[in-house]
């Protein structure tokens, strides 16, 4: 890993993990423009450096970044 960024071996592990459609939510995110813990939302994307583009419930569209904030897969939840 340099300058922070993770390996495309872990960029790739976490594309498997948050496949394009899952549901996450969100347990940390340390922005004030962050929507509330516990937000859930489908995830859009995820980008060469690991973040989660999420469409979040409540209509924020904030990155989940890698290393910064925590989210958890959540759709297999019953």
């Amino acid at each position: 890993m340099s300058n922070n960024f993770p390996s495309r071996e872990t960029v790739e592990r976490i594309r498997k993990q948050y496949p394009v459609g899952c549901r996450v939510e969100l347990l940390r995110m340390d922005d004030p423009q962050a929507p509330p813990i516990g937000t859930k939302g489908t995830v859009r994307y995820v980008d060469d450096i690991g973040s989660l583009g999420v469409a979040w419930d409540n209509g924020s569209t904030l990155q989940v970044v890698y290393g910064e904030d925590i989210c958890r897969r959540c759709d297999d939840d019953r």
